[in-house]
Parts: structure tokens; C-alpha cells; sequence
């Protein structure tokens, strides 16, 4: 029996990123290359082709050689973005518009004196940005119990998430907040600040994850919307993560006679059409 490979509808970047990449792609060709602040998105394949036109990543602000930086689409801490100023360094903004609608989220909460809970990776850079607007009262967690443990609770507690975490874990999270803080004096606001791309895409991947025998979600093993995208289909179906074409193992489609293919909001359709090409050949 032929191998069915169905993709889903919503696939490849997403209009933050594909905005991103086209801010860095001018510039760069504008200015004979550019560096970026961190890596502009988590897709090992897509830095590989911005590197080809002269786009090199600093880690730190201190790695910045030249008088013109940009932002990676996850934003930046506005410390940080004073530092660079300071140092008359230009920024080109390639902050992701869901992104900076959490980080005006966070800005007015913490101007309105709540405590700013981030539901979200700590470590993500998404995630540093947005406390750097929330300011020092505020956290990031993805651990209701780290909330509940807060001595005192604070009375006034504003809730948040990273732009690409699950919507059903969120939800499930601040409920768990409103149980710790009903009966305590507490004023609580919640603002759902999660991605209207991310979140459709993960509804789609996991009708598609309903008809396939397996799924293959491509994008970057350190992208955090492509790790919760891989996570949810694996609960229906045998799910691998890949990032290129070559990490498909042969085995995988042994006894399958359907295979979805889904993506990450900053993969690269040559990346999946690669990908598919690759299954009709070992097929």
C-alpha cells in the first residue's frame, strides 16, 4: 500500500517570523551583512541560509562589533535595549507583534502594581524579555506550587504566558493560581497573551495527529512553540522531532501507511519540502 503523506494546512513561518527574516534579509543586504542579538528564531537550517548573506549572531551585547544590531523576534529586555542605546549602537526591531503585545501586557500590569506571573520557560529569551518589562516584582514559572509558596502571597497578582505555550495548560495553570488566592484578599488579572498562530496550529497538528500512524514535526529542537507542538501530537500518535530531512530514520515508516507532516512557526518550506521529498523516496 502507498505511503499517504498529508501536511497540515497551517504550516511553515509564521507572519512574525516571516516579517522578522525579511527586517534582517533588507538590512543585510542594505548594509553588506548585519549582526543579530541572539539567534533571530530557534531553526538551525534558517541561520545556516542568513549566514550565506553576511548575518552573524552575537551572543551577548558585549560580543556587538559594529554600530547596528537587530533583535531576534523574541524581543529584548529593555535594560538591555538602554545599554545598547547608550553605547549608539541603531536597533532594527524584529520583535514578533504577539511578543510585544505580552511585554505592553506585563509593562501595564506592573505600572498598575501587580505582581507579574509569566507562565512560561524561565530561561527562554522570549520569556527574560518580558520580565525585563515587568520589572522585579515578578516571576516566571511554569509551576503553580512556585506561586503558592510566594510568602506573602501578594494581593494583587497579574497572570501572562509566553506567546507559544500550550492553551489548555495555560488555562489549567491560573486556575490553580485562583484556588491558592480565592479566600485571601487577592485581586487577580489574567491576559491571554498566547500566539492566535500557535494556538491554531497546534489545533490543526493534532486533528492531523488523529488520522496519521505517525507525525513528523520539523523545526528547531531548541524551539520551544515546535517542542509543545511535538509534545501534543505525541499523546495521540508516534511522534518523532526533526530539524532537517536526514534525521528521518527508515524504520520509523515501517507498517505506516499514513504520515502527517506539521512544522514549527520558523521552518522554512524548502525545509519541509525536503522533508517530504525524502519520505516519497524512502517510501
Amino acid at each position: 500500500m502507498p505511503l499517504k503523506i498529508e501536511k497540515a494546512k497551517l504550516i511553515g513561518f509564521c507572519s512574525g517570523v516571516r516579517r522578522a527574516l525579511d527586517l534582517v534579509e533588507k538590512a543585510a543586504r542594505e548594509h553588506g551583512g548585519l549582526e543579530t542579538l541572539g539567534a533571530i528564531v530557534h531553526n538551525q537550517p534558517v541561520l545556516d541560509r542568513l549566514a550565506d548573506i553576511g548575518v552573524s549572531v552575537a551572543g551577548s551585547p558585549d560580543e556587538i562589533k559594529g554600530k547596528l544590531v537587530a533583535t531576534s523576534a523574541h524581543g529584548l529586555n529593555p535594560q538591555v535595549e538602554e545599554e545598547l542605546r547608550a553605547r549608539n549602537i541603531a536597533i532594527i526591531d524584529t520583535t514578533c507583534p504577539f511578543v510585544h503585545r505580552a511585554q505592553v501586557a506585563a509593562r501595564r500590569l506592573a505600572k498598575a502594581d501587580f505582581f507579574v506571573i509569566v507562565y512560561g520557560d524561565a530561561d527562554h529569551p522570549e520569556v527574560r524579555g518580558v520580565l525585563g518589562w515587568a520589572g522585579s516584582n515578578s516571576l516566571a514559572t511554569r509551576d503553580e506550587g512556585a506561586v503558592s509558596s510566594l510568602k506573602p502571597l501578594p494581593c494583587r497578582l497579574g497572570i501572562l504566558s509566553q506567546t507559544t505555550q500550550v492553551p489548555a495548560h495555560f488555562s489549567e495553570f491560573a486556575r490553580g493560581i485562583i484556588r491558592h488566592a480565592l479566600g485571601k484578599d487577592s485581586e487577580l488579572r489574567i491576559v491571554d497573551t498566547i500566539c492566535h498562530d500557535i494556538r491554531e496550529r497546534q489545533a490543526e497538528a493534532l486533528r492531523l495527529a488523529g488520522r496519521a500512524e505517525l507525525m513528523l514535526v520539523i523545526g528547531g529542537h531548541k524551539s520551544a512553540n515546535t517542542g509543545h507542538l511535538a509534545q501534543l501530537c505525541s499523546e495521540i500518535t508516534e511522534t518523532h522531532l526533526i530539524e532537517t530531512a536526514a534525521e528521518i530514520q527508515a524504520s520509523w515508516l515501517k507498517g505506516k501507511g499514513q504520515v502527517g507532516v506539521a512544522s514549527g512557526a520558523s521552518t522554512a518550506e524548502e525545509t519541509i519540502d525536503e522533508v517530504v521529498r525524502r519520505l516519497e523516496l524512502i517510501a
